[in-house]
């Protein structure tokens, strides 16, 4: 028999380290030469085997050559492209419209800052104070629905320092646009009663602030919780005991 060439399960590791990289591993077995046994006896069909056994071992190194070529992940290139043609942030709001609504709000707070100073100065008893935050209110803030209940705060105030004509006239306009509002209606009732000495006019509108809210039936709940000064809360009295 002529010579064969050696199997070459010996030249590789008996254990593949996962950690040993494709390139390293080929690079070994390609700079390994396979040991062929010698015979004295050579003959055309171990020149044939050898050179059978050498092609094999060429294409297993070829194998081993294309496994270790790195491999670029689809993940990747995905990831890569939709960076690349990722469309810019789209922001609905303008630059003027974001500027108007912070001008709108800061406008607001102001505004409801402006009425709930007036309000505590009420029920402090300092109603001249309090006539001019209402009024303020009123002048530079008459597009916002708040205003017209600085109205009612600043009719309420006029009707104390002294002014009952503007004072009633403005509660007349706002128990139109506040209509349902519970304090505008008893207020005019009694101004409508003590001032224009108007019984009937009185008890409609006392008759709709009633219904609304009962608590104007008590002079103790418009003196120490609606904070009214002493001059409409004595009218609200003559108009409740008839006298």
């Amino acid at each position: 028999m002529g010579a064969s060439a050696a199997p070459i399960s010996h030249l590789l590791p008996s254990a593949l380290n996962p950690k040993t990289p494709f390139f390293i591993l080929s690079k070994k077995l390609c700079q390994t030469t396979p040991r062929i046994k010698s015979s004295s006896s050579s003959s055309s069909s171990s020149s044939s085997s050898s050179s059978s056994s050498s092609s094999s071992l060429n294409i297993q190194r070829r194998q081993l050559l294309l496994l270790s070529v790195p491999v670029v992940s689809y993940t990747s290139i995905f990831q890569y492209n939709s960076k690349s043609f990722a469309a810019p942030g789209y922001d609905p709001v303008s630059p003027a419209e974001r500027d108007a609504s912070l001008s709108l709000s800061q406008r607001v707070s102001e505004a409801v800052s402006l009425l709930e100073k007036g309000r505590d100065l009420q029920a402090q008893g300092d109603f001249i104070q309090a006539l001019q935050c209402f009024s303020q209110v009123v002048k530079d803030y008459k597009d916002f629905a708040l205003s017209d209940y600085a109205r009612v705060g600043r009719a309420i105030a006029l009707y104390e320092v002294g002014d009952k004509e503007e004072a009633i006239a403005e509660m007349e306009d706002v128990s139109i646009s506040l209509k349902g509002y519970p304090e505008v209606h008893a207020a005019l009732a009694a101004a409508l009663y003590s001032d224009k000495h108007a019984p009937l006019l009185a008890e409609n509108q006392f008759t709709i602030a009633t219904l609304l809210d009962p608590h104007y039936t008590e002079l103790s709940y418009v003196r120490e919780t609606k904070h009214w000064p002493p001059s409409l809360v004595s009218s609200l009295q003559n108009f409740i005991t008839l006298s």
